[in-house]
């Protein structure tokens, strides 16, 4: 990644091991997601998506914060002119981590909140710790959430949850997120990082180009009527006939039966 902070700080950094990508945000104390950081943020999502070395990826804010939200002092200095041009960039960077056409874990410690919830809700799943706090606290600040939580959050737990949360900007701890759907696994504080490398590792050997396909066919179906939807979802499954994982994965069913495979990601 070229691009830096202040004084060609790094605020966001790649690391791969196993096929594994840990994106990690390095801004403490709280990862206040800074304009240098959304940038990165982009960065780092459109280099995950397209080294081969890469099947799966985990968001990760470090043992003690997620991110707390937007540098509100950065922001408070804008007006509206300005604030048109950023916001677009910044659900333009949100964005690039939900197009990674591979399974993304948000890996959450302490306070997901604001821009940091908006990521988090980028990723395919979220593993939080015990002591986590999730939420989108913008309305305090006479503004809305800007990007996604008002079109993220309310696809993933239902409109009404979601309205509540944006409308009060209340906090959501790690239990009640849980029972609502807005995480997928609570787990002990210093397991955090852990557990999304371990959910993560599920996928690496898996067929690269079906896992493609099934996260673009779920996603895009979601943003379309049923019938069209359906009609991407064959286009799609159609496609990966032509696909050499695909001749493999087959051969080997007839063969040896299932989960035999080694898929070439081709």
């Amino acid at each position: 990644m070229d691009e830096a902070g202040a004084g060609g700080t790094q605020l966001v950094t790649v690391e791969v091991s196993d096929g594994v990508a840990l994106i990690m945000l390095q801004r403490p104390p709280m990862n206040a997601l800074s304009v240098a950081v959304q940038s990165q943020v982009a960065a780092a999502a459109r280099e995950v998506d397209q080294r081969r070395d890469v099947a799966a990826v985990v968001v990760y804010g470090g043992p003690k914060v997620f991110a707390a939200g937007a540098d509100v002092k950065e922001m408070a200095e804008w007006d509206h002119a300005t604030m048109v041009e950023r916001s677009t960039a910044l659900q333009a960077a949100f964005t690039a981590v939900t197009e990674i056409g591979k399974p993304t874990i948000a890996a959450i410690t302490g306070y997901a909140l604001g821009g940091g919830l908006e990521l988090a809700l980028c990723c395919d799943f979220r593993v939080c710790a015990e002591n986590a706090k999730l939420g989108l606290p913008e309305i305090q600040l006479g503004i809305i959430p800007g990007a996604g939580g008002t079109q993220r959050l309310p696809r993933l737990i239902g409109p009404a949850r979601a309205k509540e949360m944006i409308f009060s900007g209340r906090h959501v701890k790690a239990d009640e997120a849980l029972r609502i759907g807005l995480v997928d696994a609570v787990v002990p504080v210093d397991s955090v990082r852990d557990e999304a490398i371990a959910w993560a590792s599920r996928y690496v050997g898996g067929p690269a180009l079906a896992l493609r396909a099934a996260k673009t066919a779920v996603d895009r179906g979601l943003e379309v009527d049923l019938r069209s939807g359906l009609e991407f979802e064959r286009q799609q499954f159609a496609s990966l006939f032509a696909t050499h994982d695909r001749t493999i994965g087959m051969g080997t069913f007839l063969e040896s039966g299932p989960g035999q495979a080694t898929f070439e990601g081709r």
